[in-house]
């Protein structure tokens, strides 16, 4: 399994009415956390299209159990349990500074090749490297 955390600071902008962290925020959160994770990984987003490659998201999901507010600095943890295919699935959990539950979700990418547009296997240079956490 692979696991990443990262913080992300909720802007004032990041606010509604209520003073609480938009809810649409949140898939822009996951997915600066799943841009990190990929990073640390060792294989990045952009080393994945430089080498022909697109990951469109095809599913999210996401439940709500408390708001973040203005100034906090939140944590998004993000999980890879399943060793990726044609797709790769990413769980997440967002955390306030009390170590407090916010949000859990996911989302499901899929593998594509640039030059075909058609789905494919997860490319072997990336399995390499995510490999071994499974």
């Amino acid at each position: 399994m692979f696991v990443s955390e990262s913080k992300i600071r909720i802007r004032y902008g990041d606010t509604d009415k209520m003073g609480y962290c938009y809810y649409g925020n949140y898939p822009e959160f996951y997915e600066a956390a799943r841009s990190d994770a990929f990073r640390e990984s060792g294989c990045s987003y952009r080393e994945l299209e430089e080498r022909g490659y697109m990951m469109p998201v095809i599913s999210l999901s996401i439940n709500y159990k408390k708001p973040a507010f203005y100034d906090d600095l939140i944590t998004i943890k993000v999980f890879v349990k399943e060793k990726p295919g044609v797709k790769m699935k990413f769980e997440y959990e967002a955390y306030n500074e009390n170590g407090e539950l916010l949000n859990y979700g996911d989302t499901v990418l899929c593998f594509v090749n640039k030059a075909t547009g058609r789905p494919c296997m997860a490319p072997d240079f990336f399995m390499d490297v995510i490999g071994k956490y499974f």
